[in-house]
């Protein structure tokens, strides 16, 4: 590396380094963790049949997918790629892209998670109880066990795997759908990109997929702009442009499968329906907000809170982001699985909206994978919307609260959950990593996750 290399290096969150803490301290927070997981039934260890149940279904693996390779579409010589953070241990979507005449063609890859959990087995039955991993700073509760997840769920390159793949063409002018496609596929990902990697590639011109990057950037850099111009609230103005790619491209293909299971199937579903503030504390907010000193929310914008927001973020000064975050935030109602999408999502300003591409971490998403593939709707599909809900709304209240105790003990939240933890032994630093369940998606999401429903939400990120 060049000097100039290694003081960027320096700056990112894997330069810096873990956030070292003595054995005393590593106790106090294991203790607060348990204390947050009996006050909001969290449960952090899987129980025996759960754990052998996946241990099994990693068994004969290649030889699984090779006999289903018939069944479904091959798409290993598609040029596919991941990106996540960098101490991600698993990988639930994957993106391919072609250019066509008039029109963008792109690929989402999901990882085929109900071909190995499903109605009837032990960790269903699992991910219905928790509903949701947990994402604390530095410590991760799964919703499925890690044996399954970062293994044969995980898309790792030069591996083949199954997966439920949303195939999109995309409108060049109008950034509409041309067409839907859903469907069983096996993929075989080139490689796996960390987000800095990904942006290291949009810029060098000679590098291994930069065509590919550049070019799912450039739809997803304009189809981000078509949300902010249609109301869709973003909250975070400063996304760098790895994160916009998978942000947009995940949004697409959430809004696409929850289009088709509607005004195609007309089948219920788990839908992400965002209620809308009332008028008058939209007036609140925005009220609080232009009363911030250097802020003024531009003159155009008023008659569309969600844009006047938008609008305000973007050319404010930097200390004040994050009030005007949290008075948009206060007045947000939270938003609620349902089986039906009636009311849309006001904060996206979608019509439709639902959960597609974390199946790995979200009950909803591997319900809806199961519906699609199926067409079969759960009996209990209303108990299992509340209770998505409410695991969810528990797993915010515990990440809050664990992100206080760190403030409180002198611990920079923000540090640990992008840096991790050390527990340093005794004074001749024999080290140890004090959690053994982070995977440094805690405020990525993802993916989605990770992501622009997040911030429009208000709620904490979710991919």
């Amino acid at each position: 590396m060049t000097s100039q290399q290694d003081q960027a290096a320096a700056g990112t969150a894997e330069g810096q380094g873990p956030v070292e803490i003595d054995e005393e301290l590593a106790r106090h927070l294991r203790n607060k963790r348990e204390q947050l997981f009996e006050k909001f039934d969290i449960r952090d260890a899987f129980p025996p049949t759960v754990l052998e149940e996946a241990e099994r279904r990693t068994e004969g693996v290649q030889q699984e997918i090779r006999d289903e390779v018939g069944d479904r579409r091959d798409l290993r010589d598609l040029t596919t790629w991941t990106t996540d953070p960098i101490d991600a241990q698993d990988f639930d979507d994957a993106l391919s892209i072609e250019r066509e005449d008039g029109a963008y063609r792109l690929w989402v890859h999901i990882a085929d998670v109900t071909h190995y959990v499903h109605p009837g087995s032990e960790m269903w039955a699992e991910a219905v109880e928790r509903g949701n991993t947990v994402y604390l700073p530095a410590y991760t509760i799964h919703m499925l066990p890690p044996a399954l997840a970062e293994t044969v769920c995980s898309l790792v390159p030069e591996e083949d795997r199954l997966a439920h793949t949303v195939e999109m063409v995309v409108d060049d002018e109008t950034l509409s759908y041309e067409s839907i496609d859903i469907y069983k596929s096996v993929i075989r990902s080139d490689e796996r990109l960390t987000y800095t990697q990904a942006e290291n590639r949009l810029d060098d011109p000679d590098a291994p997929l930069h065509e590919e990057c550049s070019l799912v950037f450039e739809l997803a850099d304009r189809m981000h702009e078509q949300r902010k111009e249609d109301g869709s609230l973003v909250l975070n103005p400063s996304r760098d442009r790895a994160h916009t790619i998978i942000e947009e491209c995940m949004l697409k293909a959430n809004k696409a499968v929850t289009h088709v299971l509607m005004f195609q199937r007309g089948v219920e579903a788990m839908y992400r329906v965002h209620p809308q503030p009332t008028p008058q504390e939209w007036d609140r907010a925005l009220k609080e907000i232009q009363e911030l000193d250097g802020v003024n929310i531009p003159g155009d914008s008023w008659d569309d809170p969600r844009k006047a927001v938008n609008a305000t973020l973007e050319q404010a000064p930097g200390r004040q982001l994050h009030k005007i975050q949290r008075a948009v935030m206060r007045v947000m109602p939270r938003a609620k699985y349902m089986n039906d999408p009636f009311g849309g999502h006001h904060a996206l300003n979608f019509e439709i909206y639902g959960h597609f591409t974390s199946p790995i971490r979200r009950l909803s998403d591997l319900i809806n994978h199961w519906i699609v593939h199926e067409n079969d709707v759960p009996e209990d599909l209303l108990e299992l919307c509340d209770r998505a809900s409410d695991k969810q709304k528990n797993a915010e209240q515990c990440e809050r609260e664990y992100k206080q105790f760190l403030q409180e003990v002198g611990l920079d939240p923000y540090a640990v959950n992008n840096r991790g933890l050390r527990v340093v032994e005794d004074e001749e630093d024999e080290e140890e990593e004090e959690s053994e369940g982070t995977d440094g998606e805690t405020d990525e999401g993802t993916e989605e996750e990770a992501t622009a429903e997040a911030d429009a939400e208000a709620e904490g990120t979710v991919e």
